[in-house]
């Protein structure tokens, strides 16, 4: 019997590896694959909060979790990944260390409390006494008490050895939490053209005397642990309170629900492991991991640039769009032909600029737009205020279940509710993960729609890394229908009908379905045929059975998938046809793409969502034709170049998996052949 699908599960380590692989990778800047540590301990945090933790309630519930975890027990399945994460967490380990001796090639030394130098022992004392102390939250642990640790945090658990009356000594415990908003790192000042940089841990560590004076130690000593919990908002209870209140508690008790992770220092005495470890009540489905002397590496994704450009990724200032002006007006512009921003390699700007104008101009009269995630200083939603203070219409539906963005979007609503703004929460049962905007304008006594459509959420900072599209465009076919998702997220229970777009959770499934039939039937026909996807994730079993129903039929079909990937391609008389490829690179692949070749006549859609069940069926997606030939053009064009990638490529799932994908071709890196490419029709516009 043929294996059809890889683990969800595994198929998402394979994803961790490969961003491990970056960290590994000498050809990467040395602080940028410092960087690449973060990443992917920042990845595993999530990792374990919902996925692990999701296993973790079917394993102690009465179910065996088969059908939806790919045909595996899920008690076994904590078994394998947790097998899986000690292995992988000690080759992180090695990597970091290496990471380490290359930075002392470079005159970058990390010190801890014992390699203090005379030279800094001021900088520290008024390092800590000004900037630490005041912010340290320190816990004396009392093993009767019932005491609770936050989601997530790095803390250090203090063993001290009490002076006694010899055989009456005793241990005390301690916990210091090392609160986020504190920096991380501490760049200390240079000594002989050497810079050093010191752990806020080892500071601490440093500092033990200071705090802890009042205790008659022995000895005392200190190690990292990280606790990780179940991410799940429980949304139940009094129906008296409103939906955003319902969330914000869920927020706040998130942080103590159940642990589903902890992971320790490995140097660490066995009786203070097990203190902590019954003290967290950790039963035996929970996973207990050794690591380093320090493990909240997500913290290294903001390991500071030290003035060392050397050592970073060479600078790509983000690029103009023939035929935009910043400087002129864009509405204008949009209204004569189709636009489209490709960031990072485009600036995000186009986006800000459509808003500010539609804020402004007096003939503009509503605008609706969905958000998702959001920065933490948004000029969107600015924007948005704008607007609304100048007497426009504005209604926004904000998704206050954002996975760990939620507080931010309670936030943002608040203020764009004091601002005047209409704001709506969504659809009961579903996300809205839909990233559309549409605006109408008074023009000669009738209403003219501007808006647009893209891959990525509105926000400024996540731009400047993520690949995402972006399409603007005054064509009333697409508007019309982007208004009917406005209708539904207003009221559910009406349903529309869709002539260009595809949208979920109600025609996604079937759209797609028949555009792969299609391209069966001209395969069957002699005609030509193909499927070309860009997405982050492809998991949902019908959508992939369907690919290889494809593929039996002569249908080559390409896939870029940056994560996770349940499809097997390759298998001789089954999927053959079918080759999948993953990027890993300086930014996050993040566009969703589909091209359906149609016999020489490609169909071609920007999507927000993944062909994942969650996107299929149980959120609010939106999937746009592109209808300017151009930009039609610009998409297969830089598919292209993406799928020839033999730099930072992997083959996936496919042989040796995460093997980077090489052959005899001229060398190609496709992030950096994609700039140039843009930057090309760039220069060929101005001459």
């Amino acid at each position: 019997m043929i294996e059809r699908f890889v683990n969800r599960e595994h198929s998402w380590l394979d994803f961790n590896e490969r961003v491990l692989q970056e960290a590994e990778n000498d050809s990467v800047p040395i602080i940028e694959r410092l960087r690449f540590i973060g990443i992917f301990s920042n990845n595993l945090d999530e990792f374990f909060k919902v996925r692990f933790a999701t296993i973790k309630r079917i394993a102690q519930s009465s179910k065996t979790g088969k059908k939806v975890l790919g045909g595996t027990e899920a008690s076994k399945l904590l078994e394998e990944i947790t097998e899986r994460v000690i292995k992988i967490q000690s080759k992180s380990n090695k990597i970091l260390d290496s990471i380490e001796l290359g930075l002392q090639r470079q005159n970058i030394h990390f010190i801890n409390e014992k390699q203090v130098l005379s030279e800094h022992i001021d900088f520290l004392n008024e390092y800590f006494i000004s900037k630490i102390s005041p912010a340290l939250v320190t816990i004396i642990l009392n093993k009767k008490i019932q005491q609770d640790f936050t989601d997530n945090s790095a803390f250090l658990i203090v063993k001290m050895e009490l002076a006694g009356n010899g055989e009456n000594d005793k241990n005390e415990y301690a916990l210091i939490e090392i609160l986020n908003n504190l920096e991380r790192f501490i760049v200390l000042p240079k000594v002989s053209d050497i810079q050093y940089v010191m752990l806020i841990d080892d500071l601490i560590r440093y500092n033990f005397g200071k705090i802890f004076s009042f205790f008659n130690y022995k000895t005392i000593e200190a190690h990292m642990i990280k606790i990780t919990r179940d991410a799940e908002l429980d949304l139940e209870g009094d129906a008296s309170k409103s939906y955003i209140e319902k969330i914000t508690e869920s927020v706040e008790d998130r942080l103590f629900n159940d642990p589903v992770r902890m992971v320790y220092d490995a140097s660490i005495a066995n009786d203070t492991l097990e203190f902590m470890i019954n003290k967290l009540d950790l039963n035996k489905n929970g996973s207990i991991i050794p690591g380093g002397r320090y493990h909240h590496r997500r913290d290294y994704m903001k390991f500071p640039s030290l003035d060392r450009n050397d050592l970073l990724y060479a600078k790509l200032e983000p690029l103009s769009i023939p035929g935009l002006n910043l400087s002129s007006n864009i509405l204008e512009a949009i209204s004569k032909k189709d636009y489209m921003i490709n960031t990072p390699f485009h600036t995000f700007s186009y986006l800000i600029k459509f808003l500010r104008e539609a804020a402004l101009d007096p003939k503009v009269k509503r605008i609706k737009i969905t958000i998702y995630r959001l920065s933490k200083s948004s000029q969107i939603v600015s924007s948005l205020i704008n607007a609304a203070k100048n007497g426009k219409n504005v209604l926004v539906q904000i998704e206050l279940q954002a996975r760990f963005d939620e507080e931010n979007n309670i936030e943002s609503a608040t203020k764009l509710e004091k601002g005047g703004v209409n704001v709506v929460f969504g659809v009961p049962g579903l996300k809205v993960h839909s990233k559309i905007c549409v605006i109408e304008r008074e023009e000669n006594n009738r209403i003219k729609r501007y808006g647009f459509i893209s891959t990525g959420n509105f926000n400024e900072d996540t731009a400047k890394v993520y690949t995402d599209h972006t399409l603007f465009t005054s064509d009333n076919k697409i508007l019309k229908e982007i208004n009917k998702v406005f209708n539904f997220i207003q009221v559910n229970y009406k349903l529309k009908k869709y002539n260009h777009l595809i949208v979920s959770p109600h025609y996604t499934n079937s759209s797609i379905f028949r555009l792969i039939d299609n391209e069966i039937f001209n395969s069957r026909n002699g005609k030509k045929a193909g499927i070309n996807l860009k997405l982050n994730s492809i998991s949902d079993f019908k959508m992939i059975d369907k690919l290889y129903e494809a593929s039996q039929n002569g249908v080559k079909i390409k896939l870029i998938v940056r994560g996770v990937c349940c499809l097997i391609p390759g298998i001789k008389g089954f999927s053959d046809n079918i080759e999948v490829i993953s990027i890993i690179d300086r930014f996050l692949e993040h566009s969703r793409i589909m091209i359906f070749e149609n016999n020489h006549d490609p169909k071609v859609y920007i999507t927000s969502g993944d062909l994942m069940t969650r996107n299929i069926h149980e959120r609010v997606e939106v999937a746009c034709p592109i209808y300017d030939f151009e930009i039609k053009k610009e998409i297969i064009e830089t598919f292209s170049i993406t799928w020839k990638d033999n730099v930072k490529s992997r083959l996936i799932n496919s042989g040796v998996n995460n093997e980077f994908r090489k052959n005899s071709h001229p060398t190609l890196r496709s992030q950096i052949a994609v700039y140039e490419y843009f930057k090309s029709r760039l220069q060929l516009n101005e001459n």
